[in-house]
C-alpha cells in the first residue's frame, strides 16, 4: 500500500512541475517586457492559477495535489527559472498556506485548506518581521480592530486571502483574513530596482474589523510560549527564498547560453572561429555550472531537512529545530552567494551586446540583489558558526 501511495505522490508531484516548466517558459518569454513595464501581477496570477500551482500543497481530496511544503517549493524553483518576481510570489504563498498549520486550530487549519484547494486562492502576505509592532490587534466589544502600517508587504494588492502578523496585548498573533477587509488600504509605493512585479509596497489598516475566527489559535490568544514546532514558521520562509535565488541562478545561466550559442561573437585574439570554442567562456561556463550545481543540492538537503522536522511533528525538540535552521541557513548563505555571482558574470559570457536594455537580462542581478539584503546572508553565516562551535541555536525570530 506504501509503494502505491508513494508512487501515486510521485506521478502528482512530476506532474505539477512539468506545468511549471511550461509556465515558466511563458514568463520567460515575456520577462523583460514586463519587469519594464512593472504592472501589478494579476495577470502572471492568473497563469498559476490556471496551471492549477496554487493549491498543489493542499489534500487530494480536497482538490489539491497532495504535495508537501518541500516539494512545492521545488515548484518555486521552477517557476524562478522564468521569472524570479513571480516565484517570490508564488514561494511566500505556500509559506502563507502552511501558517494555519503551525498556529491554527485544526478546524481553522482544515477549512481553509478546503478553501484553498477550491477556490484556488492566492495568498498575499503582511508579515515584515521588522514592522511586526507596526500593526496592532485591539478589542473592539465581541470583535476585534486591525491598525496600523507595514512598509513591506508582498502580494498584497493582488492577493485573494493575507496572512498577517500583529501585535496583540503585547503578543505576536497571526491572522487569516480575506484581502477585501473594510479599511485595508494597498499604498502603491514600490518602486525598487528589482522584484519589480511582486506588488511589495506598504499597506494600511484603519479599524479593519478582525472576527475571532480569524485569529489563529485557541483561546487564551496571549501569555503563549511557540513551540519548537510552531517556529518552523521562519524556515518555512528561508527556504522559500532558497528556492527561488537557485532557481533564478539555474535559469539565468540557461537564457545566458543560449543566447550565446546563438548570437556571440568570437574575440578577435581567441584564436577560434566561434564564441562557444572560446577557451576562457568554456572554462567561466563550467566554474558557474558547478557552483549552481552544489548550491542546488544543498537547496534539495535543506528541503528535506525542512520537511523531516514538520513530518516530525509538534513533538520536536529546540536542538531538532536548531539542526533545521541551520542546516537551512547553509543553504541560504551559499544560494546568495552563488545565484549573484551567477547573475553578475553572465555578461563574461555572452559579450558586450547582451548589455543591450532590449534583452533585459540585467534583471536577474537586480532581482537578486533587491531580495537578498531582505536580511543580510552575514548573520546566517554567524548563525552556523555559534551553533557548531558553541551549541548556541538560532533565537527564534520572524527572520531565523
Amino acid at each position: 500500500m506504501t509503494a502505491t501511495i508513494t508512487a501515486d505522490l510521485q506521478t502528482r508531484f512530476d506532474d505539477a512541475l512539468r506545468r511549471a516548466d511550461l509556465v515558466a517558459a511563458e514568463l520567460r518569454a515575456t520577462a523583460a517586457e514586463r519587469d519594464r513595464a512593472g504592472a501589478d501581477p494579476v495577470a502572471e496570477i492568473e497563469l498559476l492559477r490556471d496551471a492549477d500551482l496554487l493549491q498543489v500543497g493542499e489534500p487530494v481530496e480536497f482538490g489539491g495535489s497532495g504535495l508537501n511544503y518541500a516539494q512545492s517549493q521545488e515548484i518555486t524553483r521552477r517557476i524562478a527559472r522564468g521569472d524570479t518576481s513571480i516565484a517570490h510570489l508564488l514561494g511566500y504563498h505556500y509559506a502563507q498556506q502552511r501558517i494555519p498549520h503551525l498556529f491554527g486550530t485544526p478546524e481553522q487549519a482544515g477549512e481553509l485548506s478546503r478553501q484553498n484547494a477550491a477556490e484556488k486562492s492566492f495568498w498575499g502576505g503582511v508579515q515584515n518581521p521588522r514592522g511586526s509592532a507596526g500593526l496592532e490587534l485591539t478589542r473592539d466589544g465581541d470583535g476585534y480592530r486591525l491598525n496600523g502600517r507595514r512598509t513591506f508587504a508582498s502580494g498584497a494588492s493582488v492577493a485573494d486571502r493575507l496572512s498577517v502578523t500583529a501585535i496583540f496585548e503585547g503578543d505576536l498573533v497571526f491572522l487569516a483574513i480575506p484581502r477585501d477587509k473594510e479599511g485595508f488600504t494597498p499604498l502603491g509605493d514600490w518602486d525598487n530596482i528589482g522584484q519589480r512585479l511582486t506588488d511589495s509596497g506598504g499597506v494600511e489598516f484603519v479599524n479593519t474589523p478582525i472576527a475571532r475566527d480569524e485569529i489563529l489559535g485557541d483561546d487564551p490568544l496571549t501569555g503563549k510560549t511557540f513551540s519548537a514546532y510552531q517556529t518552523l514558521v521562519t524556515p518555512h520562509w528561508q527556504l522559500a527564498f532558497v528556492n527561488f535565488y537557485i532557481g533564478t541562478a539555474e535559469g539565468a545561466l540557461e537564457e545566458a547560453l543560449d543566447w550565446t550559442r546563438l548570437n556571440a561573437s568570437a574575440w578577435e585574439t581567441s584564436g577560434v572561429d566561434a564564441a562557444t570554442d572560446d577557451p576562457y567562456i568554456l572554462e567561466l561556463i563550467g566554474e558557474l555550472k558547478a557552483k549552481v550545481t552544489a548550491a542546488s543540492l544543498l537547496a534539495d538537503r535543506a528541503g528535506q531537512a525542512l520537511q523531516w522536522a514538520l513530518d516530525f511533528g509538534p513533538e520536536l525538540s529546540p536542538e531538532q529545530r536548531a539542526d533545521t535552521a541551520v542546516t537551512i541557513a547553509e543553504a541560504k548563505f551559499l544560494t546568495t552567494k552563488v545565484s549573484l555571482e551567477v547573475a553578475s558574470r553572465l555578461f563574461e559570457i555572452q559579450g558586450a551586446r547582451a548589455t543591450t536594455s532590449a534583452y533585459g537580462f540585467d534583471r536577474h542581478w537586480r532581482n537578486l540583489r533587491t531580495h537578498t539584503v531582505h536580511d543580510p546572508v552575514a548573520y546566517k553565516a554567524r548563525e552556523i558558526g555559534d551553533w557548531l562551535l558553541n551549541e548556541r541555536a538560532p533565537q527564534f525570530t520572524l527572520y531565523s
